[in-house]
């Protein structure tokens, strides 16, 4: 059995952008890059919307028009914790920050920004997501 030791990529990048260097799509070269996309699907992929796993994802759209109050935040983090305890068990939710315009001068007055800092336990690595309006 031969191993191919010249692997470009570990899977390919969304969103899907063509890539001459890559093949005929982007990809994601490092098993980080690939967590890290997981872990963005998983956060804004609403429940039900996932074929086959009616109850994937934190849903962070059905938190919208809810009113900015520590309570939304405790349940927006309990949503993420219990997630990526389902379905990303490898994953340590190390904190979930909230900013607003009063913290962030570049939000709207309505906007909320999330930023989630994770640890990779296998790899032993540390990240960050940071949700948005154009989400990062």
């Amino acid at each position: 059995m031969s191993v191919n030791k010249n692997i470009e990529g570990v899977s390919v990048a969304l969103p899907l952008v063509y890539d001459s260097t890559d093949g005929p799509y982007r990809l994601n070269k490092s098993v980080g890059e690939t967590v890290r996309q997981n872990f963005k699907n998983l956060i804004l992929t609403s429940p039900g919307e996932r074929i086959m796993l009616p109850d994937f994802g934190v849903g962070l759209k059905s938190f919208l028009f809810e009113p900015m109050h520590p309570q939304l935040f405790a349940n927006i983090r309990n949503r993420i914790d219990t997630q990526v305890d389902l379905y990303m068990p490898f994953l340590t939710i190390n904190d979930v920050s909230y900013f607003d315009a009063d913290m962030d001068p570049t939000l709207g007055l309505n906007e909320l920004k999330i930023v989630i800092s994770y640890s990779m336990d296998p790899l032993n690595e540390d990240a960050t997501l940071e949700i948005t309006d154009t989400i990062d």
